[in-house]
């Protein structure tokens, strides 16, 4: 088996790539498997890391960037899918799969055209204007959300869930004390980091009894890491968390943003959260994943311009005061986890390249 993964950007496009490229693997040893996307994304700097080969293309997107950015991303459309067209004339895929982001249109268009079957994965609730297009005419929509389904009128659509990076959560040494995880993606999350802060500090009386892991991102760590000297907690302030599955592993409740990979996680392993959706975010796809898992009591959504010290605050405090009704949130969130994603997904795929 060959297969192309084409698109990425963000960890919340390429992670669930990489599930699957495992899976593949996993399924069989001999599978090739060559990643598409740019020089810009996260899987420039992650894929050599984690041993798959990766193509890039010069194409950039359009959305945000006003009229010289819209005739830069236009001009370099033909050249991506001329090039698209050598990779997959070289590497003669069974299946291309799109993961979202800006390189997955050309590279599927380009398969399209040498008839080579086509899927696309999409990981949010509300897909994005890519992945809206090309749910026109690939050969089957992988969604993440059974609610997905009405934004690819005609499509094949399967509803398999988004895949996560791991088969299951380590066994880690944990403390006695509630373990609080904070987080707001590679890049962190200023909006949270501070508030979290003003948080603790309503939250001392709680010192001995809390530890704490804030992944703060690089712009803002030593600013978080200071503040956190003046505060009685055991804690953890680092800019970029490696090994995320540990992490997860000692969490009792989650403060964290809500983009597509970070809702797969929490519900795959179970773990009660507070979710701040990025409110920038293209179609305000995390606010709609956040409202789908606090819809069925698997998390709380608390918007970003309502977020505070103060409320952040209360809201800990409780959970920390009741337990059982964490433990409620967490197994709702593991009802609601499809840790068998990524294998659906590959069955599908062996499918389509035997029929």
């Amino acid at each position: 088996m060959r297969v192309i993964l084409a698109g990425g950007g963000t960890g919340g496009h390429l992670f669930p790539g990489l599930a699957v490229a495992r899976e593949f693997q996993r399924r069989d040893a001999r599978t090739e498997i060559l990643f598409v996307g740019t020089e810009q994304g996260i899987e420039f700097r992650e894929l050599p890391k984690a041993g798959f080969k990766l193509a890039t293309l010069a194409v950039r997107g359009i959305k945000g960037r006003g009229a010289r950015g819209w005739l830069e991303a236009v001009y370099g459309v033909p050249a991506s899918l001329w090039r698209s067209l050598g990779i997959i004339r070289r590497f003669e895929p069974d299946c291309v799969i799109g993961l979202g982001g800006y390189a997955s249109g050309p590279v599927l268009l380009a398969a399209k055209l040498k008839r080579v079957h086509t899927s696309i994965m999409e990981q949010n609730l509300r897909p994005g204007f890519t992945n809206k297009l090309l749910g026109r005419w690939v050969n089957c929509v992988f969604t993440a959300y059974a609610e997905s389904r009405g934004h690819f009128p005609g499509a094949r659509v399967i509803d398999s869930g988004n895949p996560v990076r791991w088969r299951e959560l380590p066994v880690v040494s944990r403390s006695e004390k509630f373990s609080l995880l904070i987080f707001g993606g590679s890049a962190g999350a200023r909006r949270i980091n501070f508030a979290a802060v003003e948080a603790l500090k309503l939250l001392t009386d709680l010192g001995a009894d809390v530890a704490i892991t804030h992944q703060t991102g690089p712009a803002d760590h030593a600013a978080i890491q200071e503040a956190y000297r003046a505060l009685p907690f055991a804690a953890e302030v680092t800019p970029f968390i490696d090994r995320m599955d540990e992490a997860y592993a000692r969490a009792d409740l989650v403060i964290c943003r809500a983009g597509a990979t970070t809702v797969a996680e929490l519900t795959v392993f179970g773990k009660a959260a507070i979710l701040v959706p990025f409110p920038y975010a293209i179609y305000d796809h995390q606010r709609g994943n956040a409202e789908a898992l606090q819809a069925r009591g698997a998390a709380e959504m608390i918007l970003d311009q309502e977020l505070t010290g103060e409320r952040l605050a209360g809201r800990v405090r409780d959970y920390f005061c009741n337990r059982e009704r964490l433990a409620g949130m967490a197994a709702a969130a593991r009802a609601l986890g499809r840790p068998d994603a990524a294998a659906r997904i590959v069955d599908e795929c062996y499918r389509l390249a035997h029929a």
